[in-house]
């Protein structure tokens, strides 16, 4: 199975490297030099032959990446990394992967529909869901134990405690 590791940002210096938003908590498995990385959506894979912090971030190369050009052309693009059954077990249950929660239903805590799961987006501080309302409307909700109570992606559903004002601002239900 292959999961998202990393979005690639601005070229750094004139040799390719390039920095990387993390977006895994694994980042000491998932960045050995020498492993091969996957260009989401494409049939690109990319060996990462450096790999190291800078200002805060993380700074990667990769041996099919010769120049500032290059690595400037990879600019947003998604990188994913082959993760194994083995490395699942063991997993903290609370955790879930994008990929499990978009398409969950939302439900409110008695039970009634209020939309679908589109998106996680991870902007620094916390998780935020994508969450698509029954009439079209998108909007984002703090992934946070305290708004979300229950994840339950075999039942396919995510229960959305919504205080008041997260999906409606008083053009429908709280």
């Amino acid at each position: 199975m292959r999961l998202i590791v990393a979005r690639l940002g601005r070229a750094h210096g004139i040799r390719g490297e390039i920095s990387a938003d993390v977006r895994t908590d694994a980042p000491e498995r998932r960045f050995v030099l020498g492993m091969s990385l996957y260009v989401s959506d494409s049939h690109r894979v990319l060996t990462l032959c450096s790999a190291r912090q800078h200002r805060g971030g993380l700074l990667m190369g990769f041996e099919e990446i010769d120049g500032r050009t290059e690595a400037e052309a990879l600019r947003g693009v998604l990188l994913e990394a082959e993760i194994d059954q083995e490395e699942e077990t063991g997993r903290d249950p609370d955790a879930w992967y994008d990929h499990q929660l978009v398409g969950l239903r939302v439900l409110s805590p008695d039970g009634n529909e209020l939309g679908e799961v589109a998106a996680v987006e991870h902007p620094g501080a916390q998780d935020l869901l994508l969450v698509c309302r029954p009439d079209g409307v998108l909007r984002l909700v703090p992934f946070v134990t305290a708004l979300v109570p229950t994840v339950d992606p075999d039942a396919g559903i995510l229960v959305l405690d919504d205080p008041g004002g997260l999906l409606y601002d008083g053009d429908g239900p709280s």
